[in-house]
C-alpha cells in the first residue's frame, strides 16, 4: 500500500478515536479507565494492521508502528488516559503527522 493510502487508513483511525472519545466525554458522566482502554487499544490494533499493508523501509510504516507501541503501551496503563498525556506518545504522533503530510495527508493524532 502506497504511504498515502497508509496515511488516508491511519486518518480514518484518528477521526474515530476522536469521535469515541467526544462520545465518552460528552456522556455526563466521567470516562472510566476501561473505556480509554478499549479506544486505545482499538487505535494500536488498527494502526499496527494499517502499517503491516505498506512497504518495510516506509517511514510512514516506521512512524505507526512508533505511534502503534505507544497507544499499546498507554491502554495496558492502570490509568491509559493519564499514561497517552506523556511526551513519547505526543512525540510518536507527531512524527506520524509529519510523515503523512509529506505523503499528502493531513493528519493530527
Amino acid at each position: 500500500m502506497s504511504d498515502k493510502k497508509l496515511c488516508q487508513s491511519a486518518k480514518k483511525a484518528s477521526e474515530e478515536m476522536k469521535r469515541n472519545l467526544v462520545s465518552a466525554l460528552g456522556s455526563g458522566s466521567e470516562p472510566s479507565p476501561a473505556l480509554f482502554q478499549k479506544i486505545l487499544s482499538g487505535l494500536q490494533n488498527e494502526v499496527t494492521r494499517v502499517a503491516a499493508t505498506g512497504a518495510t523501509d516506509s517511514k510512514v510504516v516506521a512512524a505507526l508502528e512508533r505511534f502503534g507501541a505507544e497507544a499499546g503501551k498507554a491502554a495496558n496503563a492502570a490509568d491509559p488516559a493519564t499514561a497517552a498525556d506523556n511526551p513519547a506518545f505526543e512525540k510518536a504522533g507527531a512524527s506520524l503527522s509529519t510523515a503523512c503530510k509529506s505523503a499528502g495527508v493531513n493528519v493530527t493524532f
